[in-house]
C-alpha cells in the first residue's frame, strides 16, 4: 500500500493545528492510503510547538519537527519535504486556506500518471483591492524578469511524485523558492483550480514587505536577466550623453550661459538613484554566492520525533 506524506509548514497556527489535522483525516478516511503527518514549527512563539507533541503522544502518525528559531515559510516546507518518506508528499499551508479536501483529486491525478499535481488560486474578489493587484504584480514581474514562467495564483499547495522529491532534495538551494523550482525541473504536471477558504484563525504572515522580498528572491534565483537590464540602462543612458555634447560645444563657441541648477540637480539625483539600484542589483547577487560558499544548513532542529532524523 502506498504511503502518502503531508507536509505542513506551521508558524504561531496553535487554533489551527487541531482543526487542520482533524480535516486532513477525515479526507483520508476516503482512501486506502497510508499516511503520515508531518508539521515543521518554525519557531513559534506560541503554543504551537507544545501542541503537536501533546497530540503526536496519541496520533503515532503525526511528526513534528521543531526549528530552533524562525528560518521562514520556504525552508520550513524545504525541511518537511527533505524528512518525508512517502510514495508522494503534498504540502499545504495551516491556516486551512488551502481545502484538504481538494487532496482527494490531488490523488486521482496522480494515480493517473501525473508526476506533479499543483494548485491555481482563483481570485477572491472579497480580498481587498491592494492585496490583489500586489499578487498579480509579483507574478507579472517574476515572470517578466526571470527564465520560468509560473501561473498567476499558483500556491505551495502541491502533490510531488517520490522521484521529484529525490531530485529536489539534490538540488543544494541555500535559499530555495520552490514554486520555482518545482517548474524548473519540469515532469509531467497538473494545475488544479481552487477557491480559498477563509483563514480559520490568526492572521496572514505575509505582508507586502515580505512579498517584495519573495519576488527579489524569487527572480534572481532563476535568472540573470537583471544584470542584462541594468547594462542595457547604462548603454541606453550612455548613449543619451552623448547625444547631448554637440549642445555643450555649441553653448560653449557661442558664449550662452547656461543657468537651471535644478534641472541639474534633479539629473543628478536621477543618475545617482540608478547607479544604486545597478549596485543594489549586482549586490543581491554576490550576496547570493557568499551565503551559498558558506555551505551552513538551511535549518537547525531542535526537536523532533522522527525515527531517524539528525
Amino acid at each position: 500500500m502506498s504511503l502518502v506524506s503531508v507536509v505542513i509548514p506551521a508558524y504561531n497556527e496553535e487554533d489551527n493545528i487541531v482543526v487542520i489535522i482533524d480535516r486532513l483525516e477525515c479526507v483520508f478516511k476516503q482512501t486506502e492510503l497510508d499516511v503520515e503527518f508531518i508539521i515543521v514549527d518554525d519557531g513559534s512563539t506560541d503554543k504551537t510547538a507544545l501542541i503537536l507533541k501533546t497530540m503526536s503522544k496519541v496520533k503515532p502518525n503525526l511528526y513534528f519537527i521543531e526549528f530552533s528559531r524562525n528560518f521562514g515559510h520556504q525552508i520550513a516546507l524545504k525541511a518537511g519535504l527533505d524528512k518525508a518518506m512517502g510514495d508522494c508528499i503534498i504540502s499545504l499551508d495551516a491556516d486551512l486556506q488551502h481545502p484538504p479536501e481538494l487532496i482527494i483529486e490531488m490523488l486521482q491525478k496522480w494515480q493517473e500518471g501525473y508526476e506533479v499535481v499543483y494548485t491555481r488560486r482563483i481570485e477572491d474578489k472579497k480580498l481587498p483591492f491592494i492585496k490583489r493587484k500586489s499578487s498579480s504584480l509579483f507574478y507579472k514581474t517574476l515572470n517578466i524578469l526571470s527564465s520560468i514562467k509560473i501561473e498567476e495564483g499558483t500556491a505551495d499547495f502541491r502533490l510531488m511524485d517520490k522521484k521529484v522529491i529525490d531530485v529536489f532534495r539534490d538540488l543544494g538551494e541555500n535559499e530555495p523558492f520552490i514554486r520555482g523550482l518545482v517548474k524548473w525541473m519540469g515532469y509531467s504536471q497538473f494545475a488544479i483550480d481552487y477557491t480559498p477558504s477563509s483563514r480559520f484563525a490568526g492572521a496572514s504572515k505575509y505582508n507586502f514587505r515580505k512579498m517584495v522580498k519573495l519576488a527579489l528572491h524569487g527572480v534572481t534565483s532563476f535568472s540573470i536577466r537583471p544584470l542584462y537590464t541594468a547594462a542595457y540602462l547604462g548603454f541606453i543612458f550612455s548613449l543619451l550623453s552623448v547625444l547631448y555634447i554637440p549642445y555643450v560645444l555649441y553653448s560653449f563657441f557661442m558664449g550662452i550661459e547656461v543657468d537651471g541648477w535644478a534641472s541639474l540637480i534633479m539629473t543628478v539625483v536621477f543618475f545617482g538613484g540608478l547607479q544604486l539600484i545597478i549596485l543594489g542589483i549586482i549586490g543581491i547577487y554576490i550576496g547570493k554566492m557568499f551565503m551559498q560558499t558558506k555551505n551552513r544548513p538551511n535549518y537547525i532542529i531542535r526537536n523532533t520525533n522522527l525515527p531517524n532524523s539528525n
